[in-house]
């Protein structure tokens, strides 16, 4: 019998991080037979709203050259998205009790998940997201074209959202349950036989954790 190699991967669609990892994640997919549960949860704002509070002043001020730092340094394209996903005064680092933009795009990505399609979603929003090419992506037919890509349809996607709101509500709260239950709290997370691998700076130790237990080789 063959190894089953299935990675929980958790996901959020304001993290640059997540988005950073994009590539290698569908790499590997292609390369090897890698499964991948997408498992989408809110980002830290929202789940723990004075995270950002709590930090030391210079946090956020390091993320955003190290963020520009990894994308120079993998050669992918990168700019803090417009608007931001997450509704945020980033002086005062207050976030807002209304959260369109978030709330619209976390369901989006689980109904994409349903149809079984939500890693080529997420491939596809991130890079709308963050590749800086497109300011307002909220605008026009940007998300239609991005899940046309997918090859899903927005319409579909909305409608999946508007037949099933508890069952979304419930569905994005067991992943982060589960995430949490995996061992961290940040995004991207990737768990492999229960052991946890958090960020897009631990990608080559999970695949060299699943090397040792009978991934072949990538040359």
């Amino acid at each position: 019998m063959s190894r089953d190699f299935t990675v929980d991967l958790y996901w959020s669609f304001r993290s640059p991080y997540s988005y950073l990892a994009l590539p290698r994640i569908v790499s590997l997919s292609k390369r090897r037979d890698v499964k991948w549960n997408l498992r989408i949860v809110y980002p830290l704002a929202i789940r723990y709203p004075d995270y950002f509070k709590s930090q030391h002043p210079l946090a956020m001020r390091y993320v955003l050259a190290d963020c520009e730092r990894v994308a120079a340094f993998l050669g992918m394209p990168y700019r803090w998205p417009s608007p931001d996903p997450v509704v945020q005064n980033m002086a005062t680092r207050e976030i807002s009790p209304d959260q369109p933009y978030i709330d619209q795009l976390t369901r989006l990505g689980i109904a994409a998940n349903r149809q079984g399609k939500g890693i080529p979603f997420i491939a596809e929003v991130g890079r709308l997201l963050w590749d800086g090419s497109i300011t307002g992506w909220n605008e026009g037919t940007h998300l239609a074209c991005a899940a046309e890509r997918a090859g899903l349809s927005l319409v579909d996607l909305r409608r999946d959202i508007e037949t099933d709101p508890a069952g979304m509500t419930a569905e994005i709260d067991a992943n982060q349950a589960a995430q949490y239950e995996a061992g961290h709290w940040g995004v991207p997370l990737f768990v492999f036989d229960g052991e946890p691998f958090f960020g897009q700076d631990r990608f080559d130790l999970l695949v060299w954790r699943m090397q040792q237990k009978g991934l072949p080789a990538i040359s």
